[in-house]
């Protein structure tokens, strides 16, 4: 069995630690009226792809979430706090996300992660996936927990172990070590 040590992994945050999806529901029902909308319909990662919502509007709605995570309600994934915040007695917590700011959503970990010391917390904001893999590298980091697939194999085929968190949009055969929860992660971790 895999013991990872815990200054050796880092993590995306949409898909991962944070429940963005359920989030995305909500904001399309609440503000667009949109209903119906099951997450495992969500078979794409590229919403665009997979729900029958104009563009425009799937647009709308994943900028109010990068903008505001408070204001749209944005939880965390079940499990992710409590071993997050026992990794953190270990080592800093490192996120690497593709999202293009970093601020709101840095806030929102703090807050989310209030037994983990602010300073715990590093997150980099690539503005893009294919990004990861340099700020990876750089960083020394050894195994990155991530829900896309594509940054998934890029990283992989840049000799880092992609750990791939179990959701919808990312199912069928893949050479990646894979977790269905926070659960599972934790027994991989060295803590």
């Amino acid at each position: 069995m895999i013991k990872i040590k815990p200054d050796k992994i880092a993590f995306d945050i949409d898909g991962v630690v944070a429940d963005t999806m359920a989030s995305f529901i909500k904001v399309a029902k609440e503000d667009y009226g949109i209903e119906g909308i099951k997450r495992e319909e969500i078979t794409s990662y590229w919403l665009e792809d997979c729900l029958p919502i104009p563009d425009e509007i799937i647009g709308e709605i994943i900028s109010k979430i990068l903008e505001d995570p408070f204001k749209t309600g944005l939880k965390p994934i079940k499990g992710a706090v409590e071993v997050l915040t026992e990794l953190s007695q270990k080592s800093p917590l490192t996120f690497v996300t593709a999202r293009p700011v970093k601020e709101p959503i840095v806030s929102w970990l703090k807050q989310t992660l209030i037994y983990v010391d602010p300073q715990r917390i590093n997150v980099i904001a690539t503005g893009k996936h294919e990004a990861k893999v340099n700020v990876l590298k750089e960083l020394g980091i050894s195994y990155f927990l991530e829900d896309h697939l594509e940054t998934c194999l890029q990283i992989f085929e840049a000799g880092i172990k992609a750990i791939v968190y179990d959701q919808p949009w990312n199912q069928g055969n893949t050479p990646f070590l894979r977790v269905k929860n926070w659960t599972e992660l934790k027994k991989l971790l060295d803590i």
